[in-house]
C-alpha cells in the first residue's frame, strides 16, 4: 500500500460513540419496563429490544455502504419517500384521528420517520452541488421546495410534530452552505408573518392543535383537558427530588396519571423514579454524544460529508430539545420522541441508521 492510502476499516469505527448509545438504549430498555410494570402496555421493553437489536445491525450495514453512493441515490429515494407519504394518506391505518403509518404484516410502518435520513441526504446533496458560493433567492427558494413538499405531506396526515423535525435540516443546510445575514434576517421576518397568518386563519391548524400549542403556558387553565398532559408531567418531575423515588416507585407513572410514559414522557417518567440526578446524567450523555458527532463532521473528507453529519446533529438536538422543554413545561406538547429513549420502531431505527451514515463517514474520512 502507497505512504498516505488506507483501506477503510472497522478500526476506524466510532466505537465510544457507540458506547454512550449503547448505554442510552439500557436506559431506554430499563425505563420502558420500569413504566409499562402496572399498565397495558406491559411487554413492550421486550420490543424496544427487538427494534434496537435491528437498528444496530441496520448501523452496521450502513456503515459499509459509501456515502457518496447513498448521495448519488438520493433522487430516487426522494421520489420513493413522496410515493409512501402519499400512500400513508391513502391506505394508511388510522390511530387517534390521524393517518401517520402503513401497516405492513403484525408491523406498522411510519415512513415520515424515514424521510428525516432521506432529506438530510438530499439537503447536503444540494448545498455540496453548489460549490459553497454565495447564495441567491433562487438557490434558497430551492432548498425550501425541496424540504416543504415532503413536510406539507406530513401535515396533511396530520403529523405537525415530525413535520417540525425536518425543520433543522433546512436550517443546518442554509447555515452551512452559506447564507448571509441578510438574508437571514429576511427569512426570519417572512417566516414570523407566516407563523401569524397561519394561526389566525383557522382552515390551517385545528383547535386541538391550537391549543396545545398554547397549553404548557398556562397549563391550569384546563387542567383535565388540554392542560393535563404538561401538568402530570411537572408533577411528575417535580416528585422526583434530587435522588427520585427509585425504579417502578414513582407515583405519577405507576398510577397511570402520567400519559404515554413510555414514549412521549418517559423523560418525566426517569426523572420521576432517579431524580435532579438522574435526568442530569441522561442529558450529559446526549451532550457528548451529539459533541462526537460533531468532531466527526469536522473530520470528515469533504463537504458532503460534513453537511450530512450536521444534519443528523441538527434534527437530534432539535428532537431532545423539544421534547425534554416538552416534558418541563418549556415547550408544547407536539409528540417528537427522545432519540433512542421513547419506545417506537420507526423512530429507533432512522436514529441507528442516521448513526450509521456517520459511521461510514468517520471510517472513510482517510480513505483515498
Amino acid at each position: 500500500m502507497s505512504p498516505g492510502r488506507r483501506l477503510m476499516s472497522f478500526r476506524d469505527f466510532d466505537w465510544a460513540l457507540l458506547g454512550m448509545v449503547t448505554l442510552l438504549c439500557t436506559i431506554s430498555v430499563l425505563e420502558i419496563y420500569s413504566a409499562t410494570l402496572h399498565t397495558k402496555y406491559i411487554g413492550f421493553h421486550t420490543k424496544q429490544i427487538y427494534w434496537i437489536a435491528g437498528g444496530v445491525i441496520a448501523m452496521f450495514i450502513f456503515s459499509k455502504i459509501d456515502y457518496h453512493k447513498l448521495i448519488d441515490w438520493v433522487p430516487w429515494a426522494f421520489g420513493v419517500s413522496l410515493v409512501s407519504l402519499v400512500a400513508v394518506k391513502l391506505v394508511g391505518t388510522k390511530v387517534l384521528g390521524a393517518r401517520r403509518w402503513v401497516k405492513i404484516g403484525p408491523m406498522h410502518f411510519q415512513p415520515s420517520e424515514w424521510v428525516k435520513l432521506i432529506l438530510i441526504l438530499a439537503v447536503a446533496r444540494y448545498f455540496a452541488n453548489l460549490g459553497g458560493r454565495s447564495l441567491t433567492w433562487k438557490d434558497i427558494a430551492k432548498s425550501f421546495a425541496l424540504v416543504g413538499l415532503p413536510m406539507m405531506l406530513v401535515l396533511v396526515q396530520p403529523d405537525m410534530g415530525t413535520a417540525l423535525t425536518y425543520t433543522p435540516i433546512l436550517i443546518a443546510g442554509l447555515f452551512l452552505g452559506g447564507i448571509n445575514l441578510r438574508q437571514g434576517l429576511i427569512l426570519m421576518i417572512c417566516g414570523s408573518f407566516l407563523i401569524a397568518g397561519v394561526w389566525t386563519s383557522g382552515k390551517i391548524l385545528k383547535p386541538y392543535q391550537k391549543a396545545r400549542l398554547t397549553s404548557f403556558i398556562n397549563p391550569d387553565d384546563d387542567p383535565k383537558g388540554s392542560g393535563y398532559q404538561i401538568r402530570q408531567s411537572l408533577i411528575a418531575v417535580g416528585s422526583g427530588g434530587v435522588w427520585g423515588k427509585g425504579a417502578a416507585k414513582g407515583t405519577q407513572t405507576q398510577g397511570d396519571f402520567l400519559p404515554i410514559p413510555h414514549a412521549d414522557f418517559i423523560f418525566a417518567a426517569f426523572s420521576e423514579e432517579h431524580g435532579f440526578v438522574g435526568a442530569v446524567f441522561v442529558l450529559l450523555l446526549y451532550f457528548f454524544i451529539l459533541m462526537r458527532l460533531i468532531q466527526n463532521a469536522q473530520t470528515a473528507a469533504d463537504l458532503p460529508g460534513s453537511l450530512i453529519i450536521m444534519g443528523i446533529v441538527a434534527v437530534l438536538t432539535f428532537q431532545i430539545a423539544v421534547n425534554v422543554g416538552m416534558v418541563i413545561g418549556f415547550m408544547p406538547v407536539t409528540g417528537i420522541p427522545l432519540p433512542l429513549m421513547s419506545y417506537g420502531g420507526s423512530s429507533v431505527l432512522f436514529t441507528f441508521l442516521a448513526l450509521g451514515v456517520a459511521m461510514n463517514i468517520r471510517m472513510r474520512r482517510f480513505v483515498n
